[in-house]
């Protein structure tokens, strides 16, 4: 767990042991090689540790004669938001998403304000790994600072929904935040849309109250205190704010694979076009475009990766099940506030609690686990699982993919860890667990 975890996309670590600014400004100078002239914008989740870091991205734009908008502490999503507002050549969020306190990283965008893609990501990379970077300081004027990016991102949500209807309903919401990112916008954002706000967590010194991932086990008290309370939605946020997990009013933990279906449906039932989401996330997606006549596409696991087929395919809606709805009205990334706006517009519109709406959806359990195997190991037992199972439906866009009438497992591996991750999903908890059971067992 010490080691430097890098992805297409960027790079995350525990600061002082294989995250250092040495590694940053390395890493940033390897990557600006990559983009067009332009300035950079710059973003910060609520770590302790991001000033740190936010100074040696800065260091490095400077050596590379780069002008850079400073946003100061922003959600990942804003800053898709501004690069675009901004016409920047690219983009840097410092953050480890929802990895813990310790650790700290960067998220790369391209000038179309999204997160970077395979191929970009793989050349930053090889850069990085085949060069010794040294960051001479120069002397450059001040950042140029942005007031405006909060707002700009803010507006743009605001748009998709039918906000009079919203604002009449003055909804009761608990916003846990966590101490990241999200609670700038997502405050402001909520009492745009009506709502009268209960904060938790609002301020982003990065002192997380639980363990950052919104998960079923992180967020027990969250729910516990929304099932006190006079609350119609709980909305859980992760530190930089793209991913959103709901409690209905009840504390029923919902989960981030319903953020995605609950907006989807509603934007379904006013647009009908392409969906995408990724190859591991829940079948409610799927059902829910087939119940609408939309054309459904899967992706590779990765928001890159959704948002290129999104692009290709012409998508009115897609994301990851993680709790990371992508909208392209507001921008190609998830995006935790486009959730909270959709999921507040349907209940107003269709007059119904946000458990209703999660409880009228396709039901399916989840489960996933994972073996541990190494590297070498993979390919073949991979190849000797697609005859395992001849009545089912094979798809190796990423890993191992079985289709069955009504379940399906996920055999994918880690690209950080000697492990392979198997996700199943199934019409009973049982049905699940026993899929990746059987699968595990032929694994090892």
């Amino acid at each position: 767990m010490s080691e430097l975890i890098i992805s297409v996309s960027g790079l995350r670590g525990i600061v002082g042991a294989s995250l250092t600014p040495e590694v940053a400004t390395r890493y940033v100078t390897a990557f600006v090689d990559e983009l067009p002239p332009g300035a950079l914008v710059v973003a910060r989740d609520g770590r302790e540790t991001g000033p740190l870091f936010r100074d040696a991205v800065h260091a490095a734009l400077a050596a590379a004669d780069r002008s850079i908008v400073e946003l100061g502490v922003a959600a990942t999503p804003t800053v898709g938001v501004a690069v675009r507002k901004e016409r920047a050549a690219g983009g840097i969020q410092i953050s480890a998403s929802h990895n813990p306190a310790e650790y700290n990283g960067l998220k790369l965008f391209d000038h179309r304000g999204q997160v970077l893609g395979a191929a970009a990501g793989q050349r930053v990379l090889e850069r990085y790994q085949q060069t010794s970077i040294r960051v001479t300081p120069v002397e450059r004027d001040k950042p140029q600072q942005s007031s405006q990016a909060h707002h700009d991102h803010g507006q743009r949500i605001l748009e998709t929904v039918h906000l009079p209807r919203v604002q009449s309903r003055s909804f009761r919401v608990l916003l846990d935040s966590n101490h990241g990112a999200g609670g700038l916008l997502g405050n402001h954002l909520l009492e745009q849309l009506g709502c009268q706000v209960e904060s938790v967590g609002a301020e982003p010194t990065g002192q997380f109250t639980h363990p950052p991932e919104p998960t079923a086990d992180h967020l027990q008290q969250v729910a516990a205190l929304i099932a006190s309370g006079d609350v119609d939605v709980g909305f859980c946020q992760d530190p930089d704010a793209d991913r959103l997990a709901i409690i209905d009013r009840a504390g029923r933990y919902l989960g981030e694979e319903y953020t995605l279906a609950i907006c989807l449906h509603h934007v379904l039932r006013h647009r009908v076009g392409p969906v995408v989401t990724n190859c591991a996330t829940s079948r409610m997606s799927e059902d829910l475009a087939e119940s609408f006549g939309a054309p459904f596409f899967r992706s590779a696991v990765g928001e890159a990766n959704v948002v290129e087929l999104m692009r290709q395919q012409g998508a009115v809606f897609g994301g990851e099940g993680n709790g990371g709805p992508i909208d392209p009205r507001v921008g190609y990334i998830r995006d935790s506030f486009v959730g909270m706006a959709l999921v507040l517009d349907a209940m107003a519109e269709r007059e119904m609690t946000v458990g209703e709406l999660a409880d009228e959806l396709p039901r399916y359990a989840m489960h996933k686990t994972r073996v541990a195997i190494q590297p070498a190991q993979i390919g073949p037992l991979l190849a000797q699982l697609t005859t395992r199972f001849p009545e089912a439906k094979v798809d190796q866009l990423d890993g191992l993919r079985c289709d069955w009438d009504d379940r399906w497992v996920l055999i994918r591996a880690s690209n950080t860890e000697p492990i392979v991750r198997i996700i199943s999903e199934a019409p009973s908890v049982t049905a699940a667990e026993s899929l990746c059971t059987e699968i595990g067992d032929l694994l090892r």
